[in-house]
């Protein structure tokens, strides 16, 4: 069984940063490519960024790139989202996905490409 956990969402200005992070719990995390994805109210969920099993390849949402940066440290098992230039468009609940198929780096993007998700993170900014 693998369980995905993130912490580290709130309540933040509009301009402001938080760090996101999410721990895989259950299997070899270096085997697992992961993603974040968000969804806000009314909307349905989006892709966000996407690190591969080495950290060598990313991937980012063009409304985010230059303000997120997806990182993974494989020795704590962990993924970060390091969130900078936060607006309140930016508000949603994050959630980290992890994949284990090879076909991932055609389709990071897509929500249906991971098999394990977290419960999800809520990050408000105020404007």
């Amino acid at each position: 069984q693998v369980q995905l956990v993130e912490s580290g969402g709130g309540l933040v200005q509009a301009w402001g940063s938080l760090r996101l992070s999410c721990t895989v719990f259950g299997r070899t995390f270096s085997s697992y490519a992961l993603g974040w994805f968000r969804q806000a109210p009314g909307k349905e969920r989006e892709f966000v960024a996407f690190i591969s099993w080495s950290g060598g390849t990313t991937d980012y949402a063009n409304s985010v790139k230059g303000r997120f940066i997806i990182s993974r440290d494989n020795a704590k098992n962990t993924v970060y989202l390091q969130m900078n230039s936060l607006k309140p468009e930016d508000t949603a609940v994050y959630y980290c996905a992890a994949s284990s198929r090879s076909t991932i780096f055609t389709s990071n993007r897509y929500e249906g490409s991971y098999d394990y998700w977290g419960q999800g993170t809520q990050v408000t900014v105020s404007s």
